[in-house]
Formats: structure tokens, sequence, C-alpha cells
């Protein structure tokens, strides 16, 4: 449980705020890479922790993200004119590069400097991994760009989505590394899903036990599965990385192809967040057509489960996620399809902001607990002027799954996988 002050504190990203000026102090996506498709294409309307956003793509392929409001008197440069290498409101005709420089003032006189004095915010942006990455924060205070392993592979050796979350993005992230919630929200009742079905590791051991241990990067955290009837134990190893990401092994879609996957839970605003979704090969080969297609399929963001034109799902909370209470009782524990859904329906129906003072946590929130305490002191070391852990490193660890006999030491037994770097 949480007091209302600290409660206030982890959820609040807005500038000005602890926690927003932490989160500021990180690279962070902006938007895919494929909203921005070609040069001089329309520019995008992006939300970032509470500010109103303009990316667009120049005539020279680089990526701007400026604010929404022109600094002549406030007219949206949504409407802009993506033209000859800058942005050019349609209210008075003045225009910007990607540098948030006013390159003409057109309703000015010729002899007059005042576009010189005059500049639209702007801040830096890098694409890479299939995202436009975006930095907020302090020019002087900048970290090096983000060098994760799946950010190296070339185009087809990584999928990369996202879908629209109306609420908090600290209830996205406490689901995502909350590890005991897989044995019942995305239970099958059939017994031929090996992942999740009725004779799977997650059906037969419901209480996993939850070891964490402190990284530069964020921490490492380990879900134990004790499977007495054979002598073993279940371990599957996490790692959650500073400010909103969490990284998981799995085995794959086929046989022999182990793959990692993860999210970043990035806030639009306090009341909505984007899900960024990524998957990649261990080995860094291409990924498959059905690779592709089940990992959209299965997890329920495959781009037929999204309203069309935007990155949301069908099944929402305007529809109760479609939920079928005869599937319910034969098919899967909720009654709602694909796991992303699920997660969704469950973070949502918590309120837009939930009030964590009425929580009761147990032995199961080991990493929830972990990942609070390590955000809230990030936006404390902010405050007093110190850098938030893992602004300034460049990689983690790789994550790792396996089944170990029930005395061995999981982190010496998947020590030789989680030591290589990505």
């Amino acid at each position: 449980m949480l007091s209302a002050r600290d409660n206030h504190t982890i959820t609040s990203t807005n500038a000005g705020t602890p926690l927003g000026e932490a989160f500021r102090r990180y690279w962070m996506p902006a938007l895919l890479s494929e909203e921005l498709p070609e040069a001089d294409c329309p520019p995008v309307r992006v939300g970032l922790l509470g500010e109103q956003l303009i990316a667009f793509r120049q005539t020279d392929g680089k990526v701007g993200l400026v604010a929404n409001a022109c600094p002549h008197r406030g007219a949206s440069m949504f409407f802009g004119r993506n033209e000859e290498n800058g942005l050019r409101c349609v209210y008075h005709g003045w225009k910007f590069d990607t540098e948030g420089t006013c390159v003409d003032m057109p309703n000015e006189p010729a002899e007059s400097n005042f576009k010189h004095k005059i500049r639209l915010t702007a801040y830096p942006t890098h694409e890479g991994g299939g995202l436009v990455w975006a930095y907020m924060g302090p020019g002087e205070k900048q970290p090096p760009l983000p060098d994760f392993e799946w950010l190296r592979l070339p185009e087809g050796h990584r999928n990369m989505t996202k879908t629209l979350e109306e609420c908090n993005y600290l209830q996205g992230i406490e689901g995502g590394i909350d590890s005991s919630h897989t044995s019942f929200l995305h239970r099958m009742m059939s017994t031929d899903n090996k992942v999740f079905g009725a004779n799977s590791m997650r059906a037969r051991s419901t209480a996993p036990r939850l070891e964490v241990v402190t990284t530069p990067w964020g921490y490492t955290y380990a879900s134990l599965r004790h499977l007495p009837a054979d002598h073993k134990t279940y371990v599957r190893v996490y790692q959650f990385v500073m400010p909103f990401y969490q990284v998981r092994a799995f085995e794959g879609f086929e046989a022999g192809r182990p793959t990692v996957m993860g999210h970043m839970w990035v806030p639009i605003t306090d009341e909505t967040h984007w899900v960024y979704n990524f998957m990649y090969r261990t080995d860094g080969s291409r990924l498959t057509d059905y690779e592709v297609y089940h990992e959209g399929a299965d997890f329920g963001r495959d781009t037929t489960d999204l309203l069309p034109g935007t990155y949301r799902l069908k099944a929402n909370k305007t529809n109760d996620y479609l939920i079928d209470r005869a599937a319910q009782k034969s098919v899967n524990y909720t009654g709602i399809m694909g796991i992303n859904t699920q997660d969704m329906a469950i973070q949502e129906s918590m309120g837009a902001v939930y009030d964590r003072t009425k929580e009761h946590l147990g032995t199961a929130d080991t990493a929830i607990i972990a990942a609070r305490r390590l955000l809230l002191q990030a936006a404390a070391d902010v405050a007093a002027g110190k850098d938030p852990q893992g602004a300034f490193c460049e990689h983690a660890d790789r994550s790792a799954e396996a089944v170990i006999p029930e005395d061995a030491d999981w982190f010496q037994s998947l020590k030789p996988e989680t030591a290589t770097k990505f």
C-alpha cells in the first residue's frame, strides 16, 4: 500500500512534477516510424508526458517533434504545410525546421530580424528499431542514445507494435511485471496449450516465489514455480529497465526458435498511455510470417484487432472487451480473447488512476514493490540534482527461462544466458 502522497508522485508525469522531470531525463518512444511513412508526409499529433506535440518528417527525412502551438498566436501546427525542410503554420506562414528555428516569416517586412528572435519548442529525436525516440530533458543532461539489442537488428528481424491503453501508465507496468496473474488471467481451459493450458507449468504451480536483484538499469527478477511431481523448478527471469521497460524470454511460436519479448509503457497523459510491444529472435535471425502473425493474433493486437486508422483495440471498455460469458466457462478464464486485451481489460477496470492507498499487497507483489521504490527514488534523485538510475546505462541483461533441478540456484544456473548483453 502506498501513501496518498507517494501514489500521486508515482502516477504524475506532467512537466514540473517530480517523476515527470525524472522521465524527461530518459530517451523515450514518441511514435512508430511507420506513422511518418515518407518525407513531407502529413504531420502527426503526439501526446507525451502531458504535452501536446506535433511530429513531422521533413524533406531530408529527419523527424521533428515540436510544440503543437505556433509561438505567434497559438494556432495548431498539425494543420501546417510540410514543405522544403520545414513545417509552415498556415495561419500566417511562419515556418520552422526540426530544431524549432524560425526559417521564414513572410508576413513581416523583408528587412525585419524578428524571425531570429522566435523559436518553436522542439525536442531532439532519434530513429531506431522502428521507433522515433525523443529526449525532453535539459540538453546538458542528455544521456547516450538507447542501444538495446533489438535496436541494432535490421528490418524484418524484429517486430514492433503499439496499442492505446486508457489508464495511468503505472497500471500497465504493474500488470506486466506481475508474474502470478498469468496463472489465472491468461489461463486456457484446454490441455493442449503448453504455455497457459490446464496442464501448463503456470496452472500446476500458481504461487510463484519472486526474487529481485538490483542492477544498474533497474532490476533482474525471477519467478520460481516449484513443480513437486517433477522435483524441478520452472524459472522465468525478467528485466525491469528504468523507467518503463519490461523484457522477458519466450519459447517462441515455432519449436526451437526462442525469442525475446517486451513492452514499454509510455505516458501520454496521467490517464492514458501507449503500450509499445517488441519481439525478436535470440539469435537475431529474420522473423517468419508465422511468428509475426501469431505475435499479433495471439495477443489480440493484430491490425485486424484495431479500429481502422488507429492503434486502439476494437475490443475496448465501450463494449466490455467483447467478453463472452459462455467462453469464460469453456474456453478461457476470462471469456476475453487475446492476452493483450485481457491485460488491458483488468488494468483499465481499476479506473483512470488507481488509488493504491486501498490495496493489500502480498509476497507475489515483490516485483511491483521494487519497481515503485525505483520510480520514487528516481523522482527524489532528480529533485536533488542527481541522475536517475538507468539513464546512462546503455544495455541490460537478456532474459531467460528454464526448468532446473529443485535444489539448483537459479542465478548461477541461468547466468551464462543472462550475462549476454543487449
